[in-house]
């Protein structure tokens, strides 16, 4: 298959961009599949309607069969065909967040197959704020099922290159938009429970929830290792955004973290492995590895969260064989910065 890339800019969908958008639609409407930017990652996009695309979709990815696939909107009138109802906790949260970063989980519709959702009985939805995904969705009949545009397992690419790395060949087109805003995937609550839970963290937080429908739960698996449930929500039960080598999170006081990095980095030049260490802006200038990259400020979150995936990404462009990464605040978008992180390490931590 030959893969076609059609770079488009955000800010600039000019009568080119419509054109390419429309063909785009069309592949997706024809059971193609397209991958996309949103303003958190890049996404894999079929018809969310077409049992047929959600398993292509699985294919090129080399995803999970019971991993559900998140169903991308553009207006809440869709709502109506692919939920049996639409819960008052929906009309708040979309109200103040969509378009935007927040996933929502109802119960489905018979309108949405089960390939679709990993063989649930509810669905994920959101709806992008990226111009380029909501005119996508629209061109393509309304409802795009997109997981993150790379291989399973992989980073999330917050650029179209990477996109390009994990699945030239393997779908039909790739849409450049340039790179996103946000870099980490969109927060996901689910309205089916009669608490509100928040199973995979992202920039919306749990506060931010909080001031909108009052009590919310946090599952209990977004920061540990076990998960032995079928997962309700993507990226809940699988090793996630894992660059090629070893991964290591070392927590702790600073200069002791710092230090023990420091040491086992040493230890892996003298063997003759490639070494590298995510840091801050605070702390870059005290390693000694191979690859030193700086994710940001501690006092910038967002930036931190922004750079992450292709920080991981980069290690495997300049082939680092074993990383180190300091540990971050869990609360607020730090709950998602480690959510990633402890993904991309298998869990492995060290506490120094």
């Amino acid at each position: 298959m030959e893969t076609i890339v059609e770079v488009i800019d955000e800010l600039n969908i000019d009568d080119k961009a419509c054109m390419a958008l429309e063909k785009a639609g069309e592949i997706i409407k024809n059971g193609g599949l397209v991958a996309f930017p949103t303003e958190t990652v890049y996404g894999l996009g079929g018809d969310a309607l077409n049992p047929e695309s959600s398993k292509k979709i699985y294919a090129a990815k080399g995803r999970p069969s019971d991993n559900p696939l998140i169903v991308h909107v553009a207006d809440m009138q869709s709502l109506e065909k692919i939920v049996k109802e639409i819960p008052d906790a929906a009309y708040k949260l979309a109200d103040v967040l969509w378009p935007g970063p927040l996933t929502m989980i109802m119960n489905k519709s018979d309108a949405v197959p089960y390939e679709t959702t990993g063989g649930l009985d509810t669905v994920a939805i959101r709806m992008p704020s990226n111009k380029i995904a909501a005119e996508l969705i629209r061109q393509s009949g309304g409802y795009i099922a997109a997981p993150s545009a790379n291989l399973s397992g992989r980073p999330s690419p917050t650029e179209a290159k990477y996109c390009v790395e994990d699945l030239n060949g393997r779908v039909e087109m790739i849409i450049d938009g340039g790179a996103v805003g946000i870099g980490l995937e969109s927060t996901i609550i689910d309205l089916t429970v009669d608490t509100p839970m928040i199973l995979r963290p992202g920039y919306v937080t749990k506060k931010m929830l909080e001031d909108i429908l009052g009590g919310i739960s946090i599952d209990k698996t977004i920061l540990s290792a076990e998960s032995g449930v079928k997962p309700k929500a993507p990226g809940m039960k699988y090793r996630h955004y894992a660059p090629k080598g070893d991964l290591t999170i070392v927590e702790g006081e600073p200069l002791q973290v710092t230090k023990y990095i420091n040491e086992q980095i040493m230890q892996h030049i003298a063997e003759g492995v490639k070494t590298g260490v995510i840091a801050t802006t605070e702390t870059a200038g005290l390693y000694k590895a191979d690859v030193i990259k700086c994710a940001g400020s501690r006092d910038d979150e967002e930036e931190i969260a922004r750079n992450l995936f292709s920080i991981l990404r980069q290690f495997d462009d300049e082939q680092v064989e074993c990383m180190f990464s300091e540990a971050f605040d869990e609360n607020g978008i730090g709950q998602a910065i480690m959510n990633r992180l402890l993904k991309a390490a298998g869990h492995k931590v060290i506490k120094v």
